[in-house]
């Protein structure tokens, strides 16, 4: 993605290469990290949903769900108002589900569940850092599997049973096993401040050993009057070499799979 004065442009040939399925009813991508989904004040090529409008010709598009900036992963976009209804019920209703991967430093042995509810961490600089607290929260569930081990840091597979703002990477951080590259919920929270302010300096790079959150939604469920719809999208290359490299893992079965179906 080119840089401008303004942030990051996506260019029509990257957007070509993300696209995993395109019909008539749905376009199902496999996002980058470092994209916005929601529109931007910047143009239509700023952001995800923008991009996926210039690319299909089209002033609408329906987005069920979303993916924070530096999250990766499988992204679904509704092309007619019948497809968006059928699975925004489903998002209503509770009959989705997400499946993430995620790289966690620290060792984890055995799936545990985390149940802290989530509200604003009143002490932090940074305004939207949230935190586990005792009273006045929002309920919350995440569950983590870990999948395999290596170099200090655990690939986990992650089932939130709901879906608060940042609530994959509060819980892990709860539990003392933050997320590689997280820069809010990791070592040190004043590094957000400084990206923020300067961008993914040397000190970043020194703090973190990869520069996002290593974060993956590898596979999302709805449950429609049509059956069980799935997409999935595989992980991105910076997670897996971050695997190779840091954790010395090889052909790590991720149980994910680009897919569309239903």
């Amino acid at each position: 993605m080119p840089a401008t004065d303004s942030g990051w442009l996506i260019t029509p040939e990257e957007l070509a290469s993300w696209i995993l399925c395109e019909s008539d009813d749905l376009l199902l991508l496999n996002k980058p990290p470092h994209v916005v989904c929601h529109p931007s004040r910047y143009g239509p090529w700023s952001s995800l949903i923008g991009a996926c409008r210039e690319h299909l010709g089209v002033e609408t598009l329906h987005m069920p769900f979303r993916l924070d900036r530096e999250t990766s992963g499988v992204m679904i976009f509704a092309r007619n108002r019948e497809t968006a209804s059928r699975l925004q019920r489903a998002v209503t209703d509770k009959r989705f589900r997400k499946t993430y991967h995620a790289i966690v430093c620290g060792y984890l042995d055995k799936a545990v569940t985390v149940t802290g509810a989530l509200g604003r961490d009143e002490h932090a600089e940074f305004y939207s850092r949230r935190a586990v607290v005792n009273e006045g929260g929002q309920a919350a569930e995440t569950e983590f599997v870990p999948l395999v081990s290596g170099g200090g840091y655990t690939l986990v597979e992650v089932h939130p049973r709901t879906g608060r703002r940042h609530q994959i990477r509060v819980h892990a951080s709860s539990i003392g096993l933050p997320l590689v590259g997280d820069k809010l919920y990791g070592p040190d929270p004043s590094l957000m401040i400084e990206f923020m302010r300067q961008g993914f300096t040397s000190n970043l790079a020194d703090h973190l050993p990869l520069s996002r959150h290593a974060l993956h939604c590898s596979r999302v469920e709805f449950s429609t009057e049509n059956g069980i719809e799935e997409f999935a999208a595989p992980p991105p290359m910076d997670i897996l070499e971050f695997a190779e490299t840091r954790m010395g893992l090889h052909n790590v079965d991720w149980n994910s799979h680009a897919a569309i179906t239903g």
